[in-house]
């Protein structure tokens, strides 16, 4: 390698034998060049070390070489979470990552989807949104490359990553029957228009009771403004208040799962012996806290890089594909708040 200046296109042509347009050729990956040449190319940037320059390249084709990442909360780990495996894709690719927290302010979320004079800040945008429901997507600037995640589900002109929100809730709800568990509570439920990502997981813990012909309490399903542990402590302290409290308890994340622990053990009783507790979305908090947390775990690595892959596609084809649903798998994780201090199960 080359040292006291950067490798430049030129230098890999000199060593290759080529011409500096066939260098950009290899390198932007465009067909029109034998194999023998792409090799001969590739063997001088790699003993070069010759690095594209990635910004000039956007420019030229006008991008900026930036996409922006909308969430609700950054405070929430799985948000931050699912950030990290968004940021390394995308810096695989070459593009930096621009991040906005919206706190669910449907203006705002707006905004940020009529893309105008933002065209130069990024060139696409992966979104979660909490305050648009899924007929105000559709009043959005229509040529921005857009993907979204959570349960707003695809009109055609974005596509959708996420999991089956029933199916996993259900094999949540199923783990805490075959426990033997008879009063089933549900913490976390939002039955406005915005809450559809809780709205699937009512759905799913009602779908594990009427697959074995049990009648669902609901009494027992109670909501919350949040996903957060203030939520499932207050939540909790209150299914606790009643003359018939529950003996198992699916909570709509890990953090609500967190903070329904909390007022159990501050109220004398025991996890899980009393009182099972299930979990949603395996965040790092969840494998320390003690008892360790039984939950449902998304493959958050599968949907931040399909996220950034799809975006991609949109981005850089001058026919944006149709929109698609694309599922990522989930596994339940066994761990002390459902099973004692057995060893952790993945199913």
């Amino acid at each position: 390698m080359r040292r006291g200046r950067e490798v430049t296109l030129r230098d890999v042509a000199e060593l290759a034998g080529v011409s500096s347009r066939t260098v950009s050729n290899v390198v932007n990956g465009y067909a029109n060049v034998t194999e023998r040449t792409r090799q001969r190319v590739q063997q001088a940037v790699d003993q070069l070390g010759y690095r594209p320059n990635v910004l000039a390249r956007n420019l030229a084709r006008g991008r900026s070489g930036q996409i922006a990442v909308v969430v609700p909360y950054l405070d929430t780990p799985y948000f931050s979470e699912l950030l990290q495996g968004i940021i390394r894709a995308a810096r695989v690719q070459g593009y930096n990552v621009l991040i906005d927290q919206t706190d669910g302010d449907r203006e705002h979320e707006r905004m940020l989807i009529n893309h105008g004079s933002s065209r130069l800040l990024f060139d696409g945008v992966i979104f979660s949104p909490l305050g648009l429901s899924q007929e105000a997507l559709a009043d959005r600037d229509p040529e921005l490359p857009l993907v979204i995640l959570g349960e707003r589900v695809s009109d055609g002109t974005f596509d959708h990553v996420g999991i089956d929100d029933v199916s996993a809730s259900r094999q949540a709800t199923e783990h805490l029957l075959e426990l033997g568990r008879t009063r089933l509570a549900a913490i976390g439920d939002q039955p406005y228009e915005t809450g559809e990502a809780a709205q699937l997981r009512t759905r799913g813990f009602r779908e594990a009771h009427e697959r074995r012909g049990l009648r669902v309490r609901e009494d027992l399903i109670i909501g919350t403004p949040r996903f957060n542990r203030v939520d499932g402590a207050g939540a909790m302290a209150r299914l606790l208040d009643r003359d018939d409290p529950p003996d198992a308890v699916f909570c709509y994340s890990d953090l609500v799962a967190l903070g329904a622990i909390h007022t159990l053990v501050s109220r004398g009783l025991r996890v899980p012996e009393d009182v099972a507790v299930i979990g949603y979305d395996d965040i790092e908090d969840g494998r320390y806290s003690n008892p360790t947390v039984t939950t449902i775990c998304p493959d958050k690595e599968m949907i931040a890089t399909t996220a950034v892959e799809r975006l991609l596609l949109r981005i850089g084809s001058p026919t944006p594909p149709p929109g698609i649903e694309l599922r990522a798998p989930h596994r339940l994780i066994v761990r002390e708040s459902t099973a004692g201090r057995a060893s952790t199960m993945i199913r």
